[in-house]
């Protein structure tokens, strides 16, 4: 007899099976057959696959909204940054928007590129990783941005990648910045705030070349209680390479935010930090894996979760030093700030050491504020309220430490700010 969350599941099977028989042949067919067969092997995840063992994806989708055929988009040059928006995840190319981008920038759809079959494309879009949610998001892309940075080309405005979600649909984009050999940008991946009932797979892909520098923020807004997104980075940095990464999620929903980066030339850098805040019913999950393949490699891993309400928290980070990675200098850490008596935490951080003549730590903590700093603040006539503000933005902010451009950080603060006036309010 077939169980009711049975039947749930097969519809769901159906329409993602339906979608994938849509746009088998939409650019890539190769690439698009390989995801979906690595995809059907496990479907989608559940606790009992252990890398999503806090977060029950299949259960969360049980029923998977149909995407919009075609969408809007636009590009502009703001004041300061280069605007890239998926709207419905579609990129449409204006040739007289792009032809403001930066000199050794070249902005073009992911659509049109894979109608061209460009092979360096091709190549760096679908980078090894063993995760059925990213297989799947391949299979099924609608569209994205591609941004390729010249050789050398130092890019001083950041180039900003904003989804914008749309109501009761789901959504599949997938960009990539090819960032090449010496060269430098800053690139925002951001998430509009979260409309009803959105379902969102998304995911941006870095290849960063020899000896380049990315600087790259994510910014992902509140969305509804009833939203589910998943948002992957992958990425792979060639030999001296520097990668600097940090993230804000204001929760809303079931967000997953997984990471999956490989440090295949010697002597490179990668630094990952982020921030979250959750209240209500929210769930965050933000897992990473960081592989050192070569020698010389250096990665840092620091992540703040502000958890209040019944939300829950979620932190998984990996780091594999694979045989030959000798000299690799690894440290990673989450903290985690709980209040209320009812938020929950998880914790879970792996060392994987193959190789001699390492130094790899990691640490996580979860804890409550501080009593006596909140006494202290009280004595001096600020209100109960003001002065968990102030501390929780204290918190927060050790995170943004690693942020280069203050303009950058500068919004995310405000975004903190944002997100505290609200807790205030429901107070």
């Amino acid at each position: 007899m077939i169980d009711a969350a049975s039947r749930h599941r097969s519809a769901a099977d159906a329409t993602l099976a339906d979608l994938f028989a849509q746009r088998r042949s939409d650019g890539a067919a190769d690439l698009r057959a390989r995801a979906w067969e690595a995809f059907s092997r496990e479907g989608l995840p559940n606790r009992r696959v252990e890398s999503w063992r806090y977060t029950d994806l299949r259960a969360a989708l049980l029923d998977v909204k149909p995407p919009r055929p075609r969408g809007g988009s636009y590009v502009e040059l703001a004041d300061d940054r280069l605007r890239i928006a998926l709207t419905a995840s579609e990129f449409a190319a204006h040739p007289a928007a792009l032809a403001a981008a930066p000199d050794g920038v070249t902005i073009s759809s992911l659509r049109e590129e894979l109608a061209m079959r460009n092979p360096r494309v091709l190549a760096a879009l679908a980078p090894a990783c063993d995760d059925p949610v990213v297989a799947l998001n391949a299979a099924l892309m609608q569209d994205g941005a591609v941004a390729q940075i010249a050789p050398g080309a130092k890019i001083d405005r950041p180039i900003e990648i904003c989804v914008l979600p749309l109501s009761e649909e789901s959504s599949f984009t997938r960009s990539l910045v090819l960032l090449g050999a010496g060269a430098q940008a800053t690139i925002v991946e951001s998430y509009g705030v979260g409309a009803l009932g959105a379902q969102g797979n998304h995911a941006l892909v870095f290849d960063i070349g020899a000896g380049a520098k990315l600087d790259h923020v994510m910014n992902a807004a509140s969305a509804s209680a009833d939203s589910v997104r998943v948002i992957s980075l992958l990425t792979t940095l060639g030999a001296g390479a520097s990668l600097n990464s940090f993230c804000l999620i204001r929760g809303g929903g079931l967000l997953r935010r997984q990471i999956f980066a490989r440090l295949e030339g010697e002597g490179n850098e990668a630094v990952f930090s982020g921030a979250t805040l959750l209240r209500g019913d929210d769930h965050a999950d933000t897992s990473l894996t960081i592989e050192h393949a070569a020698p010389g490699g250096k990665s840092r891993e620091r992540f703040r979760t502000i958890v209040d309400g019944r939300a829950t928290g979620v932190f998984q980070g990996k780091v594999v030093v694979r045989p030959g990675a000798r000299k690799t200098d690894g440290a990673m850490q989450s903290k985690a700030l709980l209040l209320s008596p009812s938020a929950t935490m998880n914790n879970k951080p792996e060392l994987e050491i193959y190789a001699d003549d390492v130094a790899c730590g990691h640490g996580a903590t979860t804890g409550r504020l501080d009593s006596d700093l909140l006494f202290y603040l009280e004595s001096r006539g600020i209100p109960p309220m003001e002065a968990e503000a102030l501390l929780i933005e204290g918190f927060a902010g050790e995170a943004f430490e690693s942020v280069a451009d203050e303009a950058l950080r500068d919004e995310l603060s405000r975004g903190v700010s944002a997100w505290l006036a609200l807790r205030t309010l429901e107070r």
